[in-house]
């Protein structure tokens, strides 16, 4: 709870993953995918309460051993590869739908401690938003980026730059990391999503915000976590 305010926690875990079978409870440094999210986010200072939302038994069954509370599995066809993302946050604030705040945090972003998810609501209250998002510096410089046209040759996505420029004249830019998104639900009810116009950026640092895609990914956590 923030100023009087509760804040629920959901953790969207489903079991279909075509990239790394079984991946949001795989091992990771001895503990399931989706254990180092449930620690971190039993960590918190300021969430009321922390659910599972998943539609996979196993998962579910995971999830109970860490002490999580998953009150339903969701049906299946809010589970597809298709499926937009919202989708299982706005099925949860059906049966949720009395707190002000709702923080997503996805299992695949193991490195994400309590201090992200509290820092992420922390702001968006102070700043009276209704959407605080994490974010990470981007590595990938925009006017470095090209496609290739109809005629295999390279064009640049900003056909307003020059060529040559100097490193230290570009501007910062930065990535959605996947750890933490922060809402206040009767707007996210409306809008559907958390990035509006007025979304605010809550930054966080490279070594925290790898957010797992496939077993490079994974094995780079590992990594990290060795040096943790």
């Amino acid at each position: 709870m923030i100023n009087g305010k509760k804040i629920l926690a959901i953790i969207p875990a489903r079991g279909g993953s075509k990239g790394i079978p079984k991946k949001n409870i795989k091992p990771l440094k001895g503990k399931p995918l989706i254990a180092w999210t449930i620690g971190e986010a039993k960590k918190s200072r300021f969430l009321d309460k922390m659910i599972v939302s998943t539609d996979d038994e196993e998962i579910m069954n995971v999830a109970k051993e860490w002490e999580a509370e998953v009150p339903f599995l969701r049906p299946s066809e809010l589970a597809k590869d298709e499926t937009p993302g919202i989708a299982p946050v706005l099925h949860a604030l059906e049966y949720f739908s009395d707190y002000e705040y709702v923080v997503v945090l996805q299992p695949t972003s193991p490195l994400r401690i309590a201090e992200d998810i509290d820092q992420a609501i922390y702001l968006c209250e102070k700043n009276k938003s209704n959407f605080c998002v994490s974010v990470a510096e981007s590595k990938i410089i925009p006017d470095w980026m090209f496609r290739i046209n109809n005629r295999g040759i390279l064009e640049p996505l900003n056909s307003n730059r020059e060529i040559p420029y100097q490193r230290q004249k570009t501007i910062k830019t930065y990535v959605l990391n996947g750890a933490v998104y922060v809402g206040r639900t009767e707007t996210l009810i409306k809008t559907h999503s958390f990035l509006t116009p007025e979304t605010i950026p809550y930054i966080m640092p490279s070594n925290r915000s790898i957010d797992i895609d496939d077993m490079d990914d994974f094995l780079y956590c590992e990594y990290l976590l060795e040096k943790r």
